[in-house]
C-alpha cells in the first residue's frame, strides 16, 4: 500500500486572532524547538514520543497536548501510523485577553500538564476547529471559544505565577536580549555581562528553566522571526538574512528539519494572503 501523502494546512481567523493548522500523513520526526505562542492540540491518529520539560511519554489519539511560549519540545513517531494532529496558535496578546475576559485578570496562563485527557474539552476543541477551518460565522465560533477555554481554564489552569525563583530572573533578561537582538551577531559572553552570572552558571541554569542552551535558543527565535517574514511574503533569502542566519543552507537544513517543509513551501501557503499586487507579481515572475 502506498504511502499516505502528508498534508499540512493553516488557516487563520480574524475574528478570534487564532491560527489553526492541520497536519496529516505525517511521518517524520519533529526535533527539539519551541514556540513564541501557545500550543493547543489534539491528536487525532497515531503515536508520538513527546519529550518536553526533561519528561518523556507516550501521546496518542484523543490525547491534548498544550505548550507555553518557549516550552522546548521533540517528538518522534511511535509504531507504524502516521500522525494526524489538529492545533490551534495563540499570540500571548490573544491568551492574555482571553484570560482577562474569562478571569477578570490579564495575566499568562499556566496549565497543569503538557497532556491532557479530557473528551467534553476534546469535544469542544474539535468542533472550533472546524468552525474556524470551515468559515463559520463569528459569533458561532466566538461563543464555543470562550465556552471551551473557560472550561479548560477551570479544570487545568494554575494561578498566577508566583515570584521568580534564583537565577530564573537572570535566565528571563537573557531570553529576553535575545528576542530584543536576535538579528545581530551575539556571543556567551554578553549573556554573561548582561545577567552578570559566569558561563558555567548560566549555561546550567538556562538550560535547567528553559530545556535548551541558549545557542538553541536564539536558533529557535531566529526561525519564529523566520517563519513571520515569510508570511508576508518575504524569499527565503531575505527572511533568513533578516532573522539572522548567516547560512542560508543551514537555515534552510535547520526550518526544514523543525517544520517538514522547506522556507519556499512555507512561503507559498500564505502567498495568496498577500495584497493582490504583490501576488500578482509574484504570480507573473512564476509564468
Amino acid at each position: 500500500m502506498p504511502a499516505k501523502k502528508e498534508i499540512r494546512t493553516i488557516c487563520y481567523d480574524e475574528d478570534l486572532h487564532v491560527e489553526a493548522y492541520c497536519l496529516e500523513g505525517i511521518v517524520r520526526p519533529f526535533p527539539s524547538h519551541f514556540h513564541d505562542h501557545y500550543v493547543i492540540g489534539y491528536m487525532e491518529n497515531g503515536a508520538r514520543r513527546l519529550t518536553c520539560g526533561g519528561c518523556s511519554q507516550l501521546v496518542k489519539k484523543g490525547d491534548i497536548l498544550i505548550f507555553h511560549p518557549d516550552d522546548t519540545h521533540s517528538c518522534q513517531p511511535e509504531g507504524e501510523e502516521p500522525l494526524d494532529y489538529r492545533g490551534l496558535n495563540l499570540s500571548e496578546k490573544t491568551m492574555r485577553e482571553l484570560a482577562l475576559d474569562l478571569t477578570g485578570s490579564g495575566y499568562l496562563p499556566r496549565f497543569s500538564q503538557t497532556v491532557l485527557q479530557d473528551e467534553e474539552i476534546l469535544s469542544g476543541l474539535r468542533r472550533l476547529h472546524l468552525l474556524v477551518t470551515g468559515g463559520a460565522p463569528a459569533w458561532e465560533k466566538e461563543e464555543l471559544f470562550l465556552l471551551t477555554f473557560s472550561e479548560l481554564f477551570r479544570r487545568h489552569s494554575q494561578p498566577p505565577q508566583a515570584p521568580l525563583p534564583e537565577c530564573r530572573k537572570e535566565v528571563e533578561k537573557a531570553c529576553r536580549f535575545l528576542r530584543a537582538h536576535y538579528a545581530e551577531p551575539l556571543s556567551l559572553h554578553q549573556l554573561e555581562k548582561i545577567t552578570g552570572l559566569s558561563k558555567s552558571t548560566l549555561l546550567r541554569s538556562f538550560t535547567k528553566w528553559k530545556g535548551t542552551t541558549p545557542y538553541r535558543y536564539l536558533e529557535g527565535v531566529r526561525m519564529n522571526q523566520a517563519k513571520k517574514a515569510l508570511e508576508q511574503g518575504a524569499r527565503p533569502a531575505e527572511a533568513a538574512l533578516a532573522a539572522g542566519f548567516s547560512d542560508q543552507s543551514h537555515f534552510t537544513n535547520f526550518f526544514s528539519r523543525c517544520t517538514g517543509i522547506t522556507p519556499g513551501a512555507y512561503r507559498e501557503i500564505f502567498l495568496d494572503k498577500l495584497p493582490e499586487t504583490e501576488c500578482r507579481k509574484e504570480r507573473n515572475q512564476k509564468i
